[in-house]
């Protein structure tokens, strides 16, 4: 059995072989570009490591995490573009390099090769594995929509929150472990315990993305830190801050969040110093740690392998910095 660094070997070998017409070059380098600077490849290896615990010959899945992979930096070249981010994987953004129209068309484009690339799986099941992926992309466009009209509030929940990345992220994860257990034939009762399962390691993942956002080393992040701060996304950290803050620190929450004109540094130190103040960075690293072990409780429930339970668990682990 392949452990997940072996899987995401043969992922990067699978993108790096694809071929994409020459021209017009300023729609298809834009995606080879996004698609061969990297990242965890979660998605793909989440849905290869699914396939192969359930006895699969991950090679007859690969196409489909392909596709996932592709839709999912397709998200990523219109959500840098949403959020005016310059760095990804610590490299300039699409729309940074090239320019905005560029980022959408190339990520439409990006959008069509996943479907292709997803069809192109040749196993019985490929209809079903389609239609969730279908569900799936719908959902995440919910959670980018509700994400956008969380900046303009100060009253959002946790609840809403947690439902918000959920959609946006979360349902991605769980759709690749679902869509590996389907193309390998599982029963819709172990695919949607794996749905389940990789709905919460997503979760897990978000928060902790948020987390690292704030404190977390740049070089190691690929993006600038401070960057939600900037565009007053509803995080988990902020929203917890804005609950807890007494009069002064709400006060000065209240007026870094709805100010136009202001010094960007400044901005970052003031929200995280209240941060700090509030220990909002334990209280995070609390919450992730409970969507991580109600994760690995809903992995021992599934009938797979020991092997392949073990694999599942070795990678949530890896995704997952528990020494916060």
């Amino acid at each position: 059995m392949l452990t997940s660094d072996q899987i995401l070997t043969k992922v990067n070998e699978a993108i790096a072989a694809i071929q994409y017409p020459t021209r017009p070059a300023g729609l298809y380098e834009p995606i080879e570009y996004v698609l061969s600077i990297g990242g965890k490849r979660i998605r793909p290896v989440m849905l290869l490591l699914t396939a192969q615990a359930l006895g699969t010959d991950i090679n007859k899945v690969m196409p489909a995490a392909i596709g996932i992979e592709t839709y999912h930096n397709y998200t990523l070249l219109h959500d840098d573009l949403m959020d005016r981010a310059d760095m990804r994987r610590g490299m300039p953004t699409v729309h940074r390099k090239w320019d905005s129209n560029t980022a959408i068309l190339s990520g439409d484009s990006m959008l069509v090769l996943a479907c292709k690339h997803i069809l192109s799986t040749r196993l019985p099941n490929i209809s079903e594995a389609m239609d969730t992926f279908i569900t799936t992309a719908l959902e995440i466009g919910e959670g980018q929509q509700y994400d956008m009209n969380f900046e303009t509030r100060t009253d959002v929940t946790q609840d809403e929150y947690i439902e918000m990345i959920r959609l946006k992220t979360s349902v991605l994860i769980a759709c690749a472990a679902k869509m590996g257990a389907i193309l390998s034939g599982a029963t819709p009762i172990v695919a949607d315990q794996l749905y389940k399962y990789g709905e919460q390691i997503g979760l897990a993942f978000q928060l902790q993305d948020d987390l690292l956002d704030v404190y977390g080393d740049p070089k190691v992040f690929g993006k600038r830190i401070g960057g939600d701060i900037l565009c007053n996304k509803k995080t988990f950290l902020l929203i917890n801050a804005f609950q807890l803050a007494n009069a002064q620190q709400l006060a000065e929450l209240t007026r870094r969040t709805i100010t136009t004109n202001y010094d960007e540094e400044q901005k970052i130190a003031a929200v995280t110093n209240i941060y700090n103040q509030l220990n909002i960075k334990t209280i995070t690293a609390d919450k992730i740690n409970h969507y991580f072990m109600e994760a690995q409780r809903t992995l021992s429930s599934i009938s797979l392998s020991p092997e392949g339970k073990q694999s599942l668990h070795d990678f949530a682990l890896s995704l997952i910095n528990r020494s916060y």
